[in-house]
């Protein structure tokens, strides 16, 4: 190794220079001689001028502070690259995230969508079936009778009221007249099944309103479609009201 490069090395090492200094401190006094001589000259030691061993010692420990650099140095990257991996990690969860809730939402927006339309269309079903039996029963002609029980008078009334519209028009009926359809109401004069004030209103079912229970069952269910919308609706009607 020339002056030059051991001069550089050496200046490169300083720390484990000093440490090999002390160490020849410690022993001949030919040694620290040649440190006097060395700081005369300049203030530093050529790794040339050292004796054999410490040149070993010196390029020992120059190499331990090399590797405990490195090592530091790639513990930092390391770390860096983990954080830098982890943060890319959580953002691509983040997104995942999202993109599950996002799918979640649209999945529960079209089961709800589907059952409305499912709702809707056996609603419109049955309003379908509804109406055709209304208008079946409609034009349905009863045999007049000199009498009715009320048995009688509710077996007409389940052929032309719609099966899911009957209990909420019997309910009615119930308090209006207890299915006599003759009743008259003393204070106003309302008559007949439903009550209907002035009575003359059933005429517009048929002329024979007076003595009929299917004329005024008509008319009934008519009246309670128009008003209200169904039997059903008149019948909570008359539950918050006393009467429809």
């Amino acid at each position: 190794m020339s002056p030059i490069s051991a001069r550089g090395f050496a200046v490169a090492s300083a720390t484990a220079v000093t440490t090999v200094g002390a160490v020849m401190g410690v022993a001949q006094g030919g040694a620290a001689q040649t440190a006097d001589d060395a700081q005369a000259t300049g203030g530093s030691t050529l790794l040339a001028d050292l004796p054999a061993g410490a040149q070993a010692q010196v390029q020992t420990a120059s190499l331990a502070r090399q590797a405990d650099a490195q090592a530091v140095a790639a513990d930092a990257t390391a770390k860096k690259t983990a954080e830098e991996t982890a943060r890319r990690q959580a953002a691509e969860d983040a997104v995942a995230k999202q993109k599950a809730a996002a799918a979640e939402a649209k999945a529960e927006k079209a089961q709800e969508e589907a059952e409305k339309a499912e709702k809707e269309a056996e609603e419109r079903a049955r309003t379908k079936a509804d109406t055709a039996t209304q208008s079946a029963a409609g034009s349905a002609t009863f045999t007049q009778q000199a009498s009715y029980s009320v048995a009688e008078v509710q077996a007409i009334a389940r052929q032309i009221i719609p099966s899911g519209q009957f209990q909420c028009f019997s309910n009615i009926v119930d308090h209006e007249s207890g299915w006599n359809h003759k009743a008259v109401n003393p204070s106003s004069g309302a008559y007949g099944l439903v009550q209907a004030y002035p009575g003359s209103k059933m005429s517009s079912a048929g002329a024979d309103w007076r003595t009929n229970p299917a004329t005024q069952i008509k008319w009934g269910l008519n009246y309670m479609n128009d008003r209200y919308g169904s039997p059903c609706d008149a019948w909570a009607y008359w539950q918050a009201n006393g009467s429809y």
